[in-house]
Order: C-alpha cells, then structure tokens, then sequence
C-alpha cells in the first residue's frame, strides 16, 4: 500500500503577539480541493486552556500502540466549515478513534470557507499546548499549506507529510460502527473520575464489562445486562488527563460489541469522542463493514454529484437526502457506503447525525482501498471461479469459488447468515466483514 503525501506550500506558524499566542494551522490541498482558498477558519479559542488540554490528549492518542509492529503516525486531521471544528486521529495502530468537536459556542472567529488538512502533532506541538494556561488568549488559523511551529526558542517546519490508506480506511469503518451504536450509560463528572480509578491495572488481553453497581462505574470480567463490553480496557487511559475536567461522559456501545464509544462533553461548546475496537489487536482499517453495501456499484456522475452538494461539517441525513432527491433508501444506504469508503462521511454521537468531510474525492480509491472487494470481482471476471452448487429451501444458495490452489464451498441467502470454508471466515466468524468468496457468491447469484 502507498501513502498519500500531502504536501504544503507556506508554513503554520505559533505566533506571540501582544494580546497573547496565535496558533496557525496550515491546510492541505490537493487537485479539485479548494487550491486557492487561503484561510479556513481564523479567530480566537474562547477556553484556550480547555481547548489544549483536549488537543493534548488527541496528541497522546496520536503517538500511543497498542500492537508493537505498527508504525509511529502522528497526522491528526481538521475540518473547518460549518460553524465548528472538528479535530480527528487515530492511534498510531488504529484500533482507537479519537475526536475533538469545537462548536460555535468554543470559537470567536470567522469562517471564510470549508475545507480538511491534516497537520503533525511533534513534539514541539505537544509542548506549546502544555504552555497555555487558563488565562493565555489563543487565536486558532486553519488556513494554508505547511506546518510550521514557531515559538521564542525556534521553529519546526514540517514540509510534507503523508496521510496513510488505513486512515481512510479507519475513518471508514469508524463511521459505520458509530452509526449502529446505541447510548448505553450516562455518567456524571464524579462518576467520571471513578471511572479513571476504576480501569484495570496492566495492559489486558481480557475482555471487560462497564457496569454500574450502584451509583459507582465498574469494570468487570463477567457480562451482565446492560453491560457494556470494552476491550482492550486498558486503552481508556489515554482520557486519563481529560476525564476529571468533563461535565458528563456518555458511554455507547455497537448492539453486537464489536465496537465502544466515550463521549465526554466538556462544555462551552467542545467535545470529545473515543472509539475503542473489539480487542487491541484490531485496527479499524481492517473491519471491512461496509463491504455487503459496496458490493453494487453506483454510477460515478452520481457519486460525484453528491459530494459537489456538501462543505465540510455540513449535515448528511440520508432520508432527507433520499426524499429530495426521490431517490429509494437502498440507494442512498449505497451512496453513504460509497461516500464513507473515501473517508468523506463522519457521523457524530451526540447529535445522531452524519457529517461530511472535505478529503480528495478519487472513486478509485473505494477498489484501492478494499482489497476484498476488489479480489471479489477479479473472480467474477475469470471465466469459471464461481461455480453454482445448487438452491436449496429458502433460497440458501451453495456455491464453489476458487481459492489459492484450493477450492472453497461458500453457502450465501435465506435467513441465515453467509458462510465459507476458507481461513479468514474460520478466524472471523463474519465479524470483520466477509471474505471475497462470499461477496464474490453474493454478486453473482443474490
């Protein structure tokens, strides 16, 4: 796989001025993007103080892994537009999700177009934020193209940096879990702070359960009703630093526990989410759950059209969308997979609603960027490797497909689920999305 490398034409910048620091975010660009739009967002950070502390706990997600064999990443990614600021990352392994949404409330400023970049949280970065305090006025610009971070004692220029295809793909995944989870568990600002007390010591490869017993948050290694399954607790100490500072956290939970979800409201106006996968070991970019939707492709004007409608942070709704555009649900649930699969939809807890994202629209990303289904029709192609078995009761349909030297039975419709005899749906279980041979029986005989 290749990295997309971003690259930047002038350098941000954190500036002293008299009336205090001013922190300029350079933004990406690349072909059909905004290129001209020099300025995002310019203005002034209403609790710079909170503000840092959530930036700086985004930063420790950036620069933590949970799974030795994944590279060091540090390239948190903006979206200015639509009234508000959203910050994302993921863990340098990619198993956790972290966002920081500062809405209108958190910002004094103007927005002179919407648009992404995505910016290096080194070292020096990490440190001016610890500097601010409660009182230092911080005026926040996303606006052109290098990183640059320039203080009394020097500057850090990052030139270019490149945005790796798993973030896409995370971001992806990430979307899709977030809009299956349900609010679990509501917890005050001192049950919060149990919480952190309450975490597991070491790092567990154990599942455990978030549970109230009494008025007092628990993890347990036990499921119990109503239990929330966290795994990879241990994960949740990166909010170790930002949980005692919340209001409220709001705990979710997908209905199958594949995937778990932290909302802790920091009020005036800013929010942070923690997305955490099944188990440490699995990063979201290889979920593959949005695969069965992608399956059908849709005309590419029509893809295209839809992403030339919405900036960045504006609101998707799907049914609003369907009934404007006379457009059957089944269509739409297509067109977010295919807008999802780019990386351009997000979708916010709190609020229950999707939002775009303004990163490089390429559809030859959404084959680029799911190997199974691109395998998938590669079998489809050649001329005898699906094979029809035979329709049984129900229409449960039986099907051979060709494998490395090895043939695989695959058995796909009626009321249960699919199923394959090859490797990876053995380890998985349909957990992590199908295998190419079930899409590939899927796409022919369904």
């Amino acid at each position: 796989m290749s990295d997309f490398a971003y690259s930047y034409a002038r350098p941000s910048t954190l500036e002293q001025r008299p009336d205090g620091a001013a922190l300029l975010l350079s933004a990406f660009s690349e072909e059909g993007l905004d290129n001209e739009t020099a300025c995002f967002f310019w203005g002034r950070l209403r609790n710079s103080w909170l503000a840092a502390r959530a930036l700086s706990t985004l930063a420790k997600v950036v620069a933590s892994r949970f799974v030795p064999q994944s590279a060091a990443l540090r390239d948190p990614i903006v979206t200015a537009g639509a009234g508000q600021l959203r910050f994302e990352a993921f863990s340098s392994c990619n198993g956790v999700y972290a966002r920081l949404d500062m809405g209108p409330e958190a910002l004094d400023g103007e927005f002179l177009s919407s648009g992404t970049t995505n910016v290096d949280f080194n070292e020096p970065m990490v440190n001016a934020l610890a500097r601010i305090s409660r009182t230092e006025p911080v005026l926040l610009s996303v606006g052109q193209q290098e990183v640059v971070l320039e203080r009394a004692a020097g500057k850090v220029v990052e030139r270019k940096v490149a945005l790796p295809e798993r973030w896409i793909k995370g971001l992806t995944s990430v979307q899709a879990y977030l809009a299956l989870m349900e609010e679990k568990l509501r917890l005050t600002r001192v049950q919060a702070i149990q919480l952190v007390q309450g975490i597991p010591a070491g790092s567990s490869k154990a599942d455990y359960y978030l549970v109230l017993r009494g008025p007092r948050p628990s993890f347990v290694p036990v499921a119990t009703a109503g239990a929330v399954r966290v795994g990879g607790v241990h994960r949740l100490r990166l909010l170790d630093g930002l949980l005692p500072l919340c209001e409220a956290v709001r705990v979710y939970a997908t209905p199958d526990g594949q995937a778990s979800a932290f909302v802790l409201e920091l009020g005036g106006g800013q929010r942070f989410l923690l997305a955490l996968s099944a188990d440490v070991w699995r990063g979201f970019s290889g979920e593959g759950n949005q695969l069965d939707t992608l399956m059908e492709e849709l005309p590419a004007e029509w893809v295209s059209g839809a992403n030339q409608l919405f900036r960045g942070n504006e609101v998707f709704n799907p049914s609003l969308f369907a009934l404007e555009h006379n457009l059957a649900p089944n269509t739409v649930e297509r067109l977010c997979a295919s807008l999802s699969a780019m990386g351009l939809l997000g979708f916010d807890l709190a609020d229950n609603q999707h939002f775009y994202r303004r990163l490089p629209f390429k559809l030859g990303r959404i084959l680029s960027l799911n190997p199974r289904l691109k395998n998938a029709r590669a079998l489809l192609d050649a001329a005898d490797d699906v094979q029809l078995v035979g329709v049984g009761p129900g229409g449960r349909t039986e099907a051979r497909v060709r494998g490395t030297g090895v043939w695989h039975t695959v058995v796909v419709g009626g009321a249960e689920g699919p199923r394959c005899t090859c490797p990876w749906f053995s380890s998985h279980q349909g957990q992590r999305g199908p295998c190419k041979h079930i899409l590939a029986a899927q796409m022919r005989y369904l």
